[in-house]
């Protein structure tokens, strides 16, 4: 009556969910790992970019941005990259350093 049938056993289909299992629990802290790694890397190249914006400012209009206010009123800066990807604000010295807190 059942002659050829075909197909998974139960025991082949939960081999399958465990390999796969598995490969999830070993990929996944490593993949939260790497965001945070993202975030802080995003962080350090948007205040790499605010220097530079920094230092157009200062061959146009020779003086130092006092906030990254002053930075968007001119056109240097868009008015959603006032704070690192990550949140941090973005602080400019007297001398022109940016740091983020």
């Amino acid at each position: 009556m059942f002659k050829n049938e075909k197909g998974f056993t139960l025991i082949e289909m939960m081999i399958v969910l465990l390999v796969i299992s598995v490969l999830l629990f070993i990929t996944i802290p490593n993949v939260t790992n790497q965001s945070n790694s993202i975030s802080s890397k995003g962080c350090e190249a948007f205040v790499h970019m605010v220097e530079g914006q920094i230092e157009a400012y200062k061959m146009d209009g020779n003086a130092l941005p006092v906030t990254t206010a002053t930075l968007v009123e001119e056109g240097y800066l868009n008015e959603e990259y006032k704070a690192c990807p990550d949140g941090s604000a973005i602080t400019i010295d007297g001398n022109g350093k940016v740091s983020a807190n």
